[in-house]
């Protein structure tokens, strides 16, 4: 059975901040789809224990006072989001995450803050994971306007209830993941790790392209990181393109 055929989780964070070595989980969901239909859905609200800037408020709506109120402690709900993941790839589930190095970079810094198990064992890779922007990206490579994923849901014909909310995202990043294959053979008729490894290849050649364009205004700009779909630990934090592109 084809990937875009069989069960598809999606996964999404909303945070306090957009550089993912320091901004907290506030909320998560995480989605199972068959057939563009959610089964199962899951989702954390978390105090992230700091401070939720006001205009980050005003995006995804919790507040610092509702996150303390009403949300569970931080570790807790790392620890359970990140079990949940492993829990997919194991059973070789593929997890959709639109700019998966956003989230799945921010869920490890969360992990390594609270001095839990890394996101993937030493040695190993996360995955597979599906990330519609890097797909998109690639495979409609000069069509013109921004890539946001309200942006990517416009272009595909998937409707978005309630952008920034985490489990909306997450089922929609599903559905542009179905409509892609749908509209791209490549991606339909990839199985999920060559698929995979197509999109860590895709992303390089996307973040390389976009360096040249950055030096080209401003030769000292540092290069764009180029890891996907989970940055390491020793990269430098994220400059143009990297950081969360909803």
């Amino acid at each position: 059975m084809a990937w875009h055929e069989d069960l598809l989780v999606g996964f999404d964070l909303e945070t306090t901040g957009t550089d993912p070595r320091q901004a907290r989980i506030v909320t998560a969901a995480v989605t199972e789809v068959k057939a563009g239909e959610p089964v199962r859905h899951r989702a954390w609200l978390a105090d992230p224990g700091v401070p939720i800037p006001a205009e980050t408020t005003a995006i995804h709506g919790v507040s610092t006072q509702r996150a303390a109120a009403e949300g569970r402690p931080a570790p807790e709900v790392v620890a359970e989001i990140a079990d949940a993941l492993r829990g997919y790839w194991a059973a070789s589930v593929p997890v959709v995450v639109y700019n998966a190095p956003f989230d799945l970079t921010l869920l490890d810094e969360e992990l390594r803050r609270y001095a839990l198990p890394p996101l993937v064992a030493p040695g190993g890779r996360a995955g597979p994971v599906l990330d519609p922007l890097v797909m998109d990206r690639a495979l409609d490579k000069y069509r013109r306007g921004k890539r946001t994923l309200e942006a990517a849901c416009e272009v595909y014909g998937v409707r978005l209830d309630g952008a920034h909310e985490a489990g909306a995202d997450a089922l929609a990043a599903v559905r542009v993941a179905l409509a892609l294959a749908a509209r791209h053979p490549l991606a339909a008729q990839s199985d999920p790790w060559p698929l995979h490894d197509s999109q860590r290849a895709w992303h390089a050649a996307w973040a390389e392209d976009f360096t040249t364009w950055l030096r080209k205004k401003d030769p000292t700009a540092p290069p764009v990181d180029p890891s996907w779909p989970l940055r390491t630990a020793s990269a430098a934090a994220p400059r143009a393109g990297g950081g969360a592109v909803r």
